[in-house]
C-alpha cells in the first residue's frame, strides 16, 4: 500500500519547499486532541491545556474530528486554489485569506472527509447531488451527534461554518499558537532553505529522501511513492509539487492527493527517532511473525539470552527443522540477530526493534 504522485513533466523550479503556519496550527490542534500520538510534546500540551480558556476548550471539541485523526485538507487551502500558483502564506492571516478563496463546494468536500468519512470524488458534491447529501447525513449520524449537527449546518449554511472556523483559528492563534509559531518558524524556515538548496544541488530524489526515508522517486516512471498504510494516486499535472515541513507533526507523514488539488507532502522535521522507520511491508512481516504462538514462545527465550537451535529444540520439545523454520521467519522479519560462537550459532531477540513495535508485546514476553 502506498500513495503515488505522477510527476511527468514536473520541472525542478515547480517544486516548492515552504513552511505553512496554518498547517502547523492544524498539527498543534491535533497534538492537543491526541497527545498520545506525540509523546515528545507532552510538556507543551500540558502547558497549553493548563492555561487554555474553558470556553475556547469547549469550542475546540465542537469540530475536533477535523484534526483529531490527522488533520483536514482545509489546513492546506493553497493546494485547492485554481491555477496551481498559490503557495503557503508567510502569516496565518494570509493563509486564512487563502482559505476564504476556496469555493463552498471545495470547503464542504474537504470538511466532510473527517466529519462523516466521505470518500474523495471527482463529480458533483453533496451541495449539488441530493443522493450524496443524504449519504453524508447518514454517515455523520452514525459517527455521533456532534458530527451530525456539524454536517447539517455545513450542508445547509456553509458560510456560517466557514465564519465559525476562521474565528476559531484566530482565537487559537491569540491564545497559544502565535507564541509557538514565533519559535517554530525559524526551524521550519531553515529546513525549507536546506531542502531547497539540496533540490538545486542533488535533485528531487535526494531531497525527498532527506525529508523522509518513506519517500522514494522512480525517475524512469516519473513517479513518487510514499510508503503508507493507505492507497491513493494523484498528479502534479501542470502545477507545482509542494513540500511543507512541520515541527509538531512527527511521526505523521501526510500526503494530500485530493482530486483537483495540487499534491502536498507534509513531512516532519527534527524527528526524535534513532533509526529509519520500517517500510509497511517490513512492518507487516514483523506483525505476522509475532502473531504465531510458537514464535511468541521462542521470543520469550531469545529475549532473555542467546540460544542455539539445539537448545530451543530441547526446551520447546520440537524438532530441529520446525525450530529452524520459525527462526527463519523471525530472522526475515528483522526481529532476531544471529552470531557464531565457535561451533555454535546463537540467536537472540533484538529488543530495540521489538520495543518500537509496542510495549505490550515486550512486557508480555518478558513477564
Amino acid at each position: 500500500m502506498s500513495v503515488r504522485i505522477d510527476i511527468a513533466g514536473l520541472r525542478r523550479e515547480r517544486v516548492a519547499v515552504v513552511p505553512s503556519p496554518l498547517a502547523e496550527l492544524g498539527m498543534a490542534l491535533h497534538a492537543l486532541s491526541e497527545p498520545g500520538h506525540h509523546p515528545g510534546l507532552q510538556g507543551w500540551v500540558t502547558g497549553v491545556t493548563a492555561r487554555l480558556d474553558p470556553h475556547l476548550a469547549d469550542r475546540m471539541c465542537e469540530a475536533d474530528f477535523l484534526w483529531r485523526t490527522t488533520f483536514s485538507d482545509l489546513f492546506l487551502p493553497y493546494a485547492g486554489i485554481p491555477g496551481g500558483a498559490a503557495l503557503p502564506g508567510a502569516t496565518l492571516a494570509e493563509e486564512l485569506d487563502l482559505l476564504d478563496k476556496l469555493t463552498d463546494e471545495q470547503f464542504v468536500d474537504a470538511a466532510l472527509e473527517f466529519s462523516c468519512a466521505m470518500p474523495y470524488g471527482d463529480g458533483p458534491g453533496p451541495l449539488v447531488d441530493a443522493g450524496l447529501r443524504r449519504r453524508a447525513l447518514e454517515l455523520a449520524a452514525a459517527r455521533g451527534p456532534r458530527q451530525e449537527r456539524f454536517t447539517e449546518l455545513l450542508l445547509t449554511d456553509p458560510p456560517r461554518i466557514r465564519a465559525w472556523l476562521r474565528q476559531f483559528l484566530k482565537d487559537c492563534d491569540d491564545a497559544f499558537f502565535a507564541e509557538a509559531w514565533s519559535r517554530l518558524r525559524h526551524q521550519l524556515t531553515a529546513d525549507a532553505r536546506h531542502k531547497t538548496d539540496l533540490l538545486r544541488r542533488k535533485g528531487l530524489a535526494e531531497t525527498l529522501a532527506a525529508a523522509s526515508p518513506a519517500i522514494t522517486v522512480d525517475e524512469a516512471a516519473a513517479e513518487i511513492t510514499v510508503d503508507k498504510l493507505s492507497v491513493g494516486r494523484t498528479t502534479t499535472g501542470d502545477g507545482p509539487l509542494l513540500l511543507v515541513p512541520t515541527s509538531l507533526g512527527w511521526p505523521h507523514l501526510a500526503v494530500l492527493y485530493r482530486p483537483g488539488w495540487q499534491p502536498v507532502v507534509h513531512y516532519p522535521v527534527g524527528a526524535p527517532e534513532l533509526a529509519a522507520p520500517p517500510s509497511v511491508e517490513q512492518l507487516a512481516l514483523r506483525m505476522t511473525a509475532l502473531s504465531h504462538p510458537v514464535r511468541m514462545r521462542i521470543c520469550r527465550y531469545l529475549a532473555r539470552s542467546a540460544h542455539t537451535t539445539s537448545e530451543l529444540t530441547q526446551t520447546l520439545g520440537m524438532t530441529a527443522p520446525e525450530i529452524s523454520r520459525h527462526i527463519g521467519v523471525l530472522k526475515k522479519a528483522g526481529l532476531i540477530t544471529t552470531r557464531r560462537r565457535g561451533r555454535y550459532v546463537q540467536h537472540q531477540l533484538d529488543i530495540a526493534v521489538v520495543a518500537r513495535l509496542g510495549s505490550d508485546f515486550l512486557e508480555g514476553i518478558l513477564r
